[in-house]
């Protein structure tokens, strides 16, 4: 289904951050970029050299059909193929915890692209040590949508968690907040660390290695 100038202008929140991140012109390959919400809205109001990545036919196929230039692959084994370099930056939204080694990952993404642009739910949210502190259930939500013996999400981690491994990893974090509910930005994690891990539902990294 082609996509229509006002979907374009309204894409989400969270996603509108990452666009804000990306330079105008700049070579960007989107990993895992399901329908093409948001590689479509780069090409069209950024002017970038856009390219994607993507496991289901479904999604592959709604981004042929908007002109998209996307592939269908598995991130988890078909990153190493890429060339150093080839883009500015890669964006990986809302994947990371389904991938079967995030740190082997992130080291893809940044050897393939100059720059990282990262999402992933918070697990230190405190609605979910609500869930599980006092009724001892694996929560459920809209940024955790899946009951536990469904989820394709495997490797959960926190804002500090992330933060921790890229100082392990020598990587630069060049900003980094975390976002509500809604998928608006509320803090800066370099700022209030503590405060980002405890209320931010979802954090965005941009990063350089």
């Amino acid at each position: 289904m082609m996509m229509h100038e006002s979907q374009r202008k309204s894409i989400r929140v969270d996603l509108q951050i990452i666009a804000n991140m990306i330079e105008p012109g700049t070579r960007v390959l989107d990993v895992g970029c399901g329908s093409g919400t948001l590689l479509d809205y780069l090409v069209h109001f950024k002017q970038v050299d856009g390219r994607g990545i993507e496991l289901s036919t479904e999604g592959v196929n709604a981004c042929v059909s908007n002109g998209l230039s996307v592939i269908q692959g598995d991130a988890n084994i078909d990153l190493k193929d890429y060339p150093d370099q080839a883009f500015d930056y890669v964006v990986l939204s809302q994947t990371l915890q389904a991938m079967n080694n995030p740190k082997a990952a992130l080291e893809q993404l940044l050897r393939i692209g100059r720059h990282a642009i990262v999402s992933f739910p918070n697990f230190a949210h405190w609605r979910v040590r609500y869930h599980l502190g006092l009724r001892g259930r694996m929560p459920v939500s809209e940024n955790l949508p899946y009951q536990w013996y469904e989820t394709p999400n495997i490797h959960f981690c926190t804002i500090k968690d992330f933060a921790v491994l890229c100082k392990e990893m020598g990587i630069k974090v060049e900003r980094s907040m975390s976002l509500d509910h809604e998928g608006s930005a509320i803090r800066r994690v370099d700022l209030t660390p503590f405060l980002a891990n405890l209320f931010g539902e979802q954090a965005v990294f941009l990063l350089k290695g």
